[in-house]
């Protein structure tokens, strides 16, 4: 079976951290970006951090360059989202997409050959 699956979300208080994964099945990462979105209640959606798998080169929105650190284990065919200093307002449900976008045109990407289905995260203060 094709599919994108997320995990490990979860709650955790202001100041700590939380790895995702994004695990691939069915299909491999070659020459695909990979991104990392969220959206939260009432707000769009927003491009967090993208990777490419041919070059490994990685972007972040503004709003978490520094805190947050994607990768990439081709071997395991999953990509990863550290994410430290963990504040509130990251509080949002996490989802993976993958496609033939580069790196960076990913993160503005409205459709997407593959999308995982979501892992919640919640930051308490």
């Amino acid at each position: 079976e094709v599919q994108l699956v997320e995990s490990g979300g979860g709650l955790v208080q202001a100041g700590g951290s939380l790895r995702l994964s994004c695990a691939a099945s069915g299909f491999t990462f070659n020459d695909l970006a990979i991104a990392w979105f969220r959206q939260a209640p009432g707000k769009e959606r927003e491009g967090v951090s993208s990777i490419s798998a041919t070059d490994e080169g990685t972007y972040y929105a503004d709003s978490v360059k520094g805190r947050f650190t994607i990768s990439i284990n081709n071997a395991k065919n999953t990509v990863y989202l550290q994410m430290n200093s963990l504040k509130a307002e990251d509080t949002a449900v996490y989802y993976c997409a993958a496609d033939r976008y580069t790196g960076w045109d990913i993160l503005y990407g409205t459709q997407f050959e593959y999308r995982g289905q979501g892992t919640q995260v919640t930051v308490s203060e």
